[in-house]
């Protein structure tokens, strides 16, 4: 039976997808809890912001190492270890009694949290036909953006009902539940069914490279760079600030709750969920994928340029119409991976996406940190135009991805032996 015309790829699909779910959400989830640990642990905005970024430095250091390791000995492994990390780290996080093991915690889901993107799109690479594979990624950015709403709301209601300790606690013990779940279904049912592993099978047919010579070949490569670059301005300024000061911006700016903050956050939220498939579906259906994406770059640069320059007190609707849009660009961001399928052979493949997936989050490490930075030179009663200040981050981070979407090279263009399609 081959695994690419099987219905048993679809229960590989959404094991992968559900795991992949819970783990997004615990990205953003501290964020609603910031004035809280801030109060019980009395530490500064910028410890807070150290926090976040440390969760982001663990998850951007190990993306190229990730994606080496899965294009030599494939993703299945590395997606159990990475549940467990995950799941353990957000299990420690819930019983932290200091800052200090609030930041290893952190640092431990971060780690967990870098295995799986990279080797959810190695998955989908060996179990999907090519053309099912960018409509796979919009499926993808919609379970990413379930998985932080789901941190919205839902989750606030639930902290607000028993505390921040305890849904902390049954995320994390659920994730390593699902970490079970994908050791059965990606390693002992298909050992079962169809022998040896399509990642042993596919080492067999290729040549094995040299780990110097590729990240030569990587690094020397404009697409590689250009689509780091994408990725730099679309996912880090948006998780980065949703993660990390999203509500206590609402809280601050506009005096609202944490509810009423978390709800007006999914605004972003639902604008991610629309931008992966119908992104793709564009793509797919247009063959455009470069000036499509030019446009959901130029999009999040203006919005998040417009949030800064209509002032500390903005009208409420404006900012609804601008968190969707940059939402939105966010969840077009899965268009960096069809761009890395189409440029590159597929043993690069999976160090590229890693290489592409740590620009992202290169920029939600420097976020936070930089935006706490930016509040703690502000006394408390003008944190309010702290806070606009600090948008001009966001807002020239996003600059640096509507550059890297023009640095992309046109269809037929050959750099360094790497064929280019986009």
């Amino acid at each position: 039976m081959n695994r690419q015309d099987s219905r048993y790829r679809w229960a590989v699909f959404f094991a992968v997808l559900l795991a992949y779910y819970l783990i997004v959400s615990q990205r953003t989830a501290p964020g609603l809890i910031t004035n809280q640990l801030m109060h019980t642990f009395h530490i500064s905005a910028a410890a807070i912001g150290l926090m976040g970024s440390l969760q982001f430095l663990s998850y951007a250091l190990l993306q190229i190492p990730v994606g080496l390791l899965s294009d030599r000995f494939g993703p299945n492994r590395f997606l159990v270890v990475g549940a467990l990390l995950d799941g353990l780290g957000t299990l420690l996080y819930s019983v932290s009694g200091n800052e200090y093991m609030l930041m290893g915690s952190r640092f431990l889901v971060g780690m967990g949290d870098a295995t799986i993107f990279v080797n959810f799109v190695a998955v989908v690479n060996q179990w999907f036909q090519a053309k099912e594979f960018i409509g796979l990624l919009g499926v993808i950015g919609v379970a990413a953006g379930l998985g932080s709403l789901t941190a919205t709301v839902p989750y606030a209601l639930w902290i607000a009902a028993m505390g921040w300790r305890i849904p902390f606690l049954v995320v994390g013990l659920v994730i390593m539940v699902c970490a079970v779940l994908l050791y059965v279904v990606l390693i002992a049912k298909p050992k079962r069914m169809f022998g040896a592993s399509p990642a042993m099978a596919e080492s067999r047919l290729r040549p094995q490279q040299n780990v110097m010579a590729t990240l030569r070949r990587m690094f020397s490569t404009r697409q590689a760079w250009a689509t780091a670059m994408c990725h730099f301005g679309l996912v880090g300024t948006y998780v980065g600030f949703i993660g990390s000061w999203g509500v206590p911006y609402f809280m601050q700016v506009f005096g609202m709750s944490r509810a009423a903050a978390s709800s007006l956050l999914m605004c972003g939220l639902f604008g991610a969920m629309a931008g992966g498939p119908v992104t793709s579906a564009l793509a797919t259906r247009l063959g455009m994928t470069k000036r499509i994406y030019t446009f959901v770059h130029a999009i999040t640069f203006l919005s998040w340029l417009l949030w800064f320059l209509i002032g500390d007190k903005p009208p409420l609707w404006a900012i609804i119409v601008l968190l969707v849009l940059i939402g939105f660009g966010n969840g077009g961001s899965s268009l960096t991976f069809a761009v890395v399928r189409d440029s590159f052979p597929i043993e690069m493949v999976g160090v590229v996406s890693g290489f592409s997936n740590m620009g992202g989050f290169v920029s939600a490490i420097l976020l936070p940190s930089l935006f706490g930075y930016v509040l703690g030179l502000f006394p408390e009663h003008l944190l309010v135009l702290g806070y606009h200040d600090g948008l001009v981050i966001p807002a020239l981070f996003s600059l640096v991805g509507l550059v890297g979407v023009r640095l992309i090279r046109q269809p037929g263009y050959t750099e360094a032996g790497v064929h280019m399609s986009v």
